[in-house]
C-alpha cells in the first residue's frame, strides 16, 4: 500500500507504527507531567495552611476577644457612679520583657454606661471638698484601654480563657500564680449634653471634664 507523502511524516508501515507510538507515548508523558503537577496542588495547599497555622501559633502579639462583659465604674470620689457594658479584648505580647514580665493591652470597645445617683465621676478631681451630684439614668458611650504588666507567670499558648474579667484572663493565660498591674489607662465617656469625662493616668493626660 502506498502512503501519501506528507512533509516530515514516515513513509513505511513500520515507520507509521513507530510514529504513532511516539505520538501516543508523548501524549502519555504530557499527561503524566500534568497529573504530577496537578497532584502537587493538594500538597502545596496543605503546606500553605500549615504555614499559616504555624505563623498564627508563633506570632508575637496575639489577640483575644471580643468578650461581652460589664462592671460598675468608680469615679474620683470613690463611689460607683455608673454601670458599664462593653466588649473586652486583650492583646498579648508573647515575648518576655527584659525583667521577665509580659505586656498586655486590654481594650474596651462598643461600651455603654448608665449612671447611678451620687457624686459625679470627676467631682473630686483636685481634692474638691464639695463635689457635685448627678441623677441616676444618664446614659452614654464609653471606650478605652488598660496597659498591663504581668509578672510571676508563663504565657500559655494553648489557653482558652473564654468570657472573663481582667483577673480571670491573666490567671487563665499566664497561670494561677501570675500577678498584674495596670501601669497606664485611658477611658473616655461621652454623655452628649450631660458632658464628657476622660479618666486617664497622668502619662495619658490625666482626668479631664465631668458628667452631670
Amino acid at each position: 500500500m502506498n502512503l501519501p507523502t506528507i512533509y516530515g511524516s514516515p513513509q513505511t508501515s513500520v515507520e507509521v507504527q513507530q510514529y504513532i507510538f511516539s505520538i501516543f507515548a508523548g501524549e502519555i508523558c504530557v499527561y503524566n507531567e500534568f497529573v504530577m503537577r496537578s497532584s502537587k496542588l493538594p500538597l502545596i495547599f496543605a503546606l500553605s495552611i500549615l504555614s499559616l497555622m504555624v505563623a498564627v501559633a508563633f506570632q508575637t502579639v496575639r489577640q483575644y476577644g471580643p468578650y461581652a462583659n460589664g462592671s460598675p465604674d468608680s469615679g474620683t470620689c470613690g463611689n460607683m457612679w455608673a454601670d458599664d457594658t462593653f466588649d473586652r479584648f486583650f492583646k498579648v505580647d508573647t515575648r518576655r520583657n527584659p525583667d521577665g514580665s509580659y505586656s498586655v493591652v486590654e481594650q474596651f470597645k462598643n461600651g455603654n454606661f448608665v449612671s447611678r445617683a451620687g457624686f459625679t465621676p470627676g467631682g473630686c478631681e483636685g481634692g474638691n471638698p464639695n463635689p457635685p451630684s448627678m441623677s441616676a439614668g444618664i446614659t452614654g458611650k464609653m471606650q478605652g484601654q488598660f496597659w498591663i504588666r504581668v509578672s510571676n507567670g508563663t504565657y500559655n499558648h494553648g489557653a482558652n480563657p473564654g468570657n472573663v474579667t481582667t483577673a480571670q484572663f491573666i490567671a487563665a493565660v499566664f497561670g494561677p500564680n501570675a500577678t498584674y498591674q495596670v501601669v497606664s489607662f485611658s477611658l473616655n465617656y461621652n454623655a452628649g449634653n450631660n458632658g464628657d469625662w476622660r479618666n486617664a493616668s497622668s502619662d495619658k493626660g490625666g482626668n479631664q471634664g465631668d458628667i452631670r
